[in-house]
């Protein structure tokens, strides 16, 4: 998908979920919890995780001193912002913001909505993760998620923090310059700098090679840097997986190519941009997910044919009718709750939601944990709108 569309798609899709609310009250999401129990006002919650465990969330400024930002030379060495979701003991911290006031208001500019939503209804989402709780005893997986160009991490926090609840440690990363707003220490609010200088596929493709330095650099300071503190010692660094959306999902099978630690891929309906796609991960296994109307074998403009050439292991290739672009991100769910649905993606938020945190669990619990899983080898009564295209 181009940069236009991408930023055509996100404005209508954002346009859906952060209007509503001034139409008067949202409707409450079905198993919800009761308003008291929310400490939030827009009345927008993010999907409760299902695995057994307490989600916990710590936000990590990271500075790659090795590397200058691709993006922004005078700004000097590379930096990220990752936020951890893990399984965590006890419920005593405070609630996880899901984004800041100041970055949501600059999303709503950037979607020429400043002056029409109050930032409040996006940075009050609910998240279900809690700051400041010590992580559960054990060793656990770890999986890192890239987002979308010029989405922040934010997009994928569902997904992070169902898969922290079902004991893995997920790294969710901001790509500096590369997304509408993050917020940095400082007070600092960097922008998506790249987003007017990457138009065409050799200026994509810079963007997947410098996201996998960037992640591989975050495996290091996780798995053994000194700002991870007790999250490195809930890391199991011998089983790491990657996933990614839209180009963080290229980003995902670039890493595993240039970083033999990373065990298992997911590209949530991303193309891949390199030349030769996918090549370089050997037998290790990947899946691709993604919107039938653009990932199918027979569809055009997309690279996916090509890659699963070069897939030698283990994999499998999905997609879902009904589905669109950012059908495996937050955003259709939040839509969704408020009653309402994106016209270029027949399938609902919630049956999107539900598609991606079963296989994106699926994958990772048969590839990180070695525990069967049926779901990925053909149609499931579960979930008839995913259509098994490879295996």
């Amino acid at each position: 998908m181009t940069t236009r569309r991408l930023r055509a798609a996100a404005a209508t899709l954002l346009i859906l979920a952060l209007s509503v609310p001034l139409l008067g009250a949202a409707p409450a999401a079905q198993g919800a919890q009761s308003s008291s129990q929310v400490p939030y006002t827009s009345g927008l919650t993010l999907p409760l995780p299902t695995g057994p465990y307490t989600v916990g969330s710590r936000a990590l400024h990271l500075v790659d001193r090795h590397r200058t930002d691709p993006w922004v030379p005078t700004a000097g060495n590379r930096e990220l912002m990752v936020s951890v979701s893990y399984p965590a003991r006890g419920t005593s911290g405070s609630p996880a913001e899901y984004m800041t006031a100041d970055e949501a208001q600059l999303l709503l500019e950037a979607r020429g909505l400043g002056s029409v939503v109050p930032a409040a209804t996006v940075a009050e989402v609910r998240t279900h993760a809690q700051e400041g709780v010590r992580p559960a005893p054990g060793r656990f997986p770890l999986v890192l998620l890239s987002p979308g160009f010029s989405m922040p991490r934010i997009t994928l926090t569902a997904v992070a923090n169902d898969l922290a609840s079902r004991g893995y440690v997920v790294a969710s990363v901001d790509h500096a310059y590369e997304s509408v707003g993050t917020a940095f220490p400082g007070g600092r609010m960097l922008t998506c700098v790249a987003c007017d200088q990457v138009n065409t596929p050799q200026e994509k493709a810079a963007v997947v090679r410098g996201r996998a330095k960037d992640l591989s650099f975050v495996i290091n300071e996780l798995t053994k840097g000194p700002k991870a503190g007790a999250l490195s010692r809930a890391i199991d660094p011998s089983r790491i997986g990657i996933a990614g959306h839209s180009i963080g999902g290229a980003s995902a099978a670039a890493t595993m190519a240039a970083d033999h630690r990373v065990r298992a891929g997911v590209d949530l309906d991303g193309d891949f941009y390199l030349n030769p796609a996918a090549a370089g991960l050997g037998l290790r296994p990947f899946m691709m997910l993604g919107a039938e109307s653009t990932h199918s074998p027979d569809s055009e403009n997309t690279d996916w044919s090509e890659a699963w050439k070069h897939l030698s292991g283990w994999k499998r290739w999905l997609t879902v009718t009904g589905a669109e672009h950012f059908s495996f991100t937050d955003l259709p769910y939040l839509a969704g709750q408020l009653g309402l649905s994106d016209p270029a993606a027949p399938l609902s938020g919630e049956r999107s939601w539900y598609i991606t945190r079963d296989y994106v669990a699926a994958f990772f619990d048969l590839h990180l944990r070695g525990i069967p899983q049926p779901i990925l080898d053909g149609p499931v009564a579960a979930h008839p709108e995913v259509v098994l295209r490879q295996r």
